[in-house]
């Protein structure tokens, strides 16, 4: 009986995580399509073909010069214009895509694109406006994690566990506000503060210069580490073949203490295996009841956008947040930082790919979305599915501005350098640079397909 119920749970779970894939996806599409489609209506060109999916068409309707379809493979989409055929050359019919001036074709590449952008900077300002998340360690006490090594924070004398009671002469601030008057106070400028050590004030000075790097500022620059949570922190997941799994931890288990030393943050314990240069390290963990100790050594691991640190090798279980309203403007504001924040992490991601700084295993395909697809489905709420869709959109959108043939990207530096020549390239050139575009996607397609594939826990065999 137990084993039947086992079976349906997972039917379910599996139907319902095919669903928001489904789901999800079509969206996505639809959308990167729809822009392709409006543009090229917008500039008279005919559309033959609307159609969700490749391959054999299952169902649609024909209205006006357009068969709107929902094809059998699901994995994507097209639209197909009048007289776009690679290999042919145009007949100068009007309406036939090849027939219009070049600057509409590359507005109508780019369209899709920037549809993607869009949706996700829509799906932001949604989050953002209803569901305004905040780690609540920003709002309470001033409490300090860390202090980094022969930093500013140090020479000023902070120590760890130090409370903050005044900071620039502001009475009781938060660590919001302590961020707000430090970026304010950032050029070459002395800060009074008060901590609270051991319930004693002590009167101290805090110099503030971020004029050696501006741009990257911010109170990790000054050494400054908060207290994040009071609890340790939680190991969410492992990386394969990295210093926390080959030691033996675990999902669930708790760092309680660092060489005797404990720490509630992430940047807290990045910032300290940084000062200790990749020390082998004593870590005291809680599984459940039981306090076990492990040897681990961090090495040097890259982070998303390509940055090396030494590291553990785990996500962590984020720390508390808490909903708070804010105006519409505000949550524009902050929708468009995440959109170019995103955006600005998959750029990093892709040249850390080109540069080796990011392993090519990390990269995912239709399998490892449809993982987090089924991880975020089984979450309360619209809002993470929301923060996964827009997250996705950025990267479909991106991702077709590579430029390589059959991508939009492709397309538009071919029109570009057509344009420069000021004559169209020979149709058997083109048709070849297609066929090797194509040659090289399904490459690209068949090695994430592999990385998914070999991540599968039927492939993990442990002894």
């Amino acid at each position: 009986m137990i084993l039947i119920k086992h079976i349906l749970d997972s039917l379910q779970s599996g139907l319902v995580s095919t669903f928001w894939f489904v789901l999800l996806l079509g969206i996505l599409v639809l959308v990167h399509e729809f822009g392709h489609f409006a543009v090229a209506k917008m500039c008279g060109v005919y559309v033959e073909t609307f159609s969700i999916g490749f391959g054999k068409r299952l169902f649609g309707i024909k209205y006006g010069d357009t068969d709107y379809r929902i094809s059998l493979l699901p994995l994507g989409g097209y639209v197909k214009f009048a007289g776009d055929n690679p290999g042919e050359a145009p007949t100068g019919k009007v309406g036939e895509f090849n027939s219009h001036p070049r600057w509409q074709r590359v507005l109508i590449a780019l369209a899709g694109p920037v549809a993607n952008g869009l949706l996700a900077l829509g799906l932001f300002l949604a989050i953002e406006s209803f569901h305004h998340e905040v780690p609540t360690y920003t709002k309470g006490a001033a409490v300090v994690d860390y202090i980094v090594h022969n930093s500013a924070a140090e020479h000023a004398g902070l120590h760890s566990g130090d409370v903050i009671s005044s900071y620039n002469n502001i009475q009781s601030p938060d660590w919001e506000t302590i961020t707000t008057q430090t970026m304010v106070n950032a050029n070459d400028v002395t800060v009074p503060l008060t901590v609270l050590r051991a319930g004693q004030p002590l009167n101290l000075q805090l110099h503030i210069d971020a004029r050696a790097n501006p741009d990257k500022f911010d109170l990790t620059a000054l050494g400054l580490i908060p207290k994040e949570q009071d609890s340790p922190v939680e190991v969410e997941s492992l990386e394969s073949g990295a210093p926390a799994a080959l030691a033996g931890l675990q999902p669930g288990d708790k760092l309680v203490q660092y060489d005797g030393m404990n720490l509630y943050s992430v940047p807290a314990l990045l910032s300290y295996l940084q000062d200790e240069h990749g020390k082998p390290m004593q870590l005291t963990v809680l599984r459940g009841q039981q306090t076990l100790q492990f040897r681990v050594t961090p090495i040097l691991l890259p982070q998303p956008g390509g940055a090396t640190v030494y590291r553990f090798g785990f996500t962590p279980v984020q720390p508390p947040t808490s909903i708070v309203p804010i105006s519409f403007v505000s949550a524009v504001q902050v929708a468009w930082q995440d959109t170019v924040k995103n955006s600005t992490l998959i750029v990093e991601v892709l040249r850390g790919l080109l540069t080796r700084h990011v392993p090519l295993a990390s990269v995912s395909g239709p399998i490892g979305i449809f993982k987090i697809t089924s991880e975020v489905s089984q979450m309360a709420g619209w809002w993470p599915k929301f923060m996964l869709m827009a997250v996705i959109s950025l990267n479909l959108g991106i991702f077709n501005l590579l430029p390589i043939p059959i991508l939009d990207g492709g397309v538009i530096v071919l029109l570009l350098v057509e344009s420069a020549m000021r004559r169209d390239v020979n149709v058997e050139v083109k048709e070849r640079i297609y066929q090797a575009a194509f040659v090289l996607l399904m490459v690209i397609f068949a090695f994430v397909m592999f990385n998914d594939i070999s991540r599968l826990s039927l492939f993990h065999f442990k002894p």
